[in-house]
């Protein structure tokens, strides 16, 4: 199956990606520069774990002028990188470009590292979400695009130990882009609290 792999070079992404090459999927990585502050860091994760993965190189989609104009913790260093974290309609916009990627490349799916609904902080983290994308989606390009996120069901200290034993390596999860991570934003906070269950 050929497969437009959502990648970000983060754990979760990573693991999907991993996942989707175990089980002998055509993948087409495609990173989305939104906007993001750590985006230089995530590049730079994305391109390793393809290379770990011995995927083709990823493709480099450049939208940074959203996070310019629609304002976010993870586009904006003068916002606070938890309370202002919110960054509307961010997984629409990643996968609304994905399908387009997708119908361009042959695929017919995009795949997205979605972890525990019972988990979501934000209301575009919801089977119930990618439901309604894939409708739209369908509405929108008159063919069907179907949406995969196999880590749905999973929890981080799922995701961190799975991750473990694949030995997948350099990937990159703070949402600060600082060379260490900052062990503050959500992403950190969530890794952190998920290793002291």
């Amino acid at each position: 199956m050929k497969v437009v792999t959502l990648l970000s070079g983060g754990l979760d992404s990573s693991l999907l990606a991993c996942l989707l090459s175990e089980e002998m999927h055509e993948q087409f990585p495609l990173f989305i520069n939104y906007g993001q502050i750590n985006f230089k860091k995530e590049w730079e994760a994305c391109v390793n774990t393809c290379n770990q993965l011995h995927l083709r190189q990823p493709e480099l989609l450049d939208l940074g002028g959203y996070g310019k104009s629609i304002h976010s913790g993870l586009t904006n260093e003068n916002l606070d990188i938890i309370n202002d974290v919110f960054l509307p309609n961010r997984n629409a916009l990643l996968l609304i470009t994905a399908s387009a990627y997708a119908l361009q490349n042959g695929c017919t799916h995009v795949a997205i590292g979605f972890l525990n609904e019972a988990n979501h902080i934000f209301p575009d983290q919801t089977r119930a979400f990618l439901n309604k994308m894939e409708e739209l989606l369908y509405v929108s390009l008159a063919k069907r695009i179907y949406i995969m996120s196999p880590l749905i069901s999973l929890d981080k200290i799922d995701i961190i130990n799975l991750a473990k034993k694949k030995g997948l390596a350099n990937t990159y999860s703070c949402h600060l882009g600082t060379e260490k991570p900052c062990g503050r934003c959500i992403a950190c906070l969530e890794f952190l609290n998920s290793k002291n269950i």
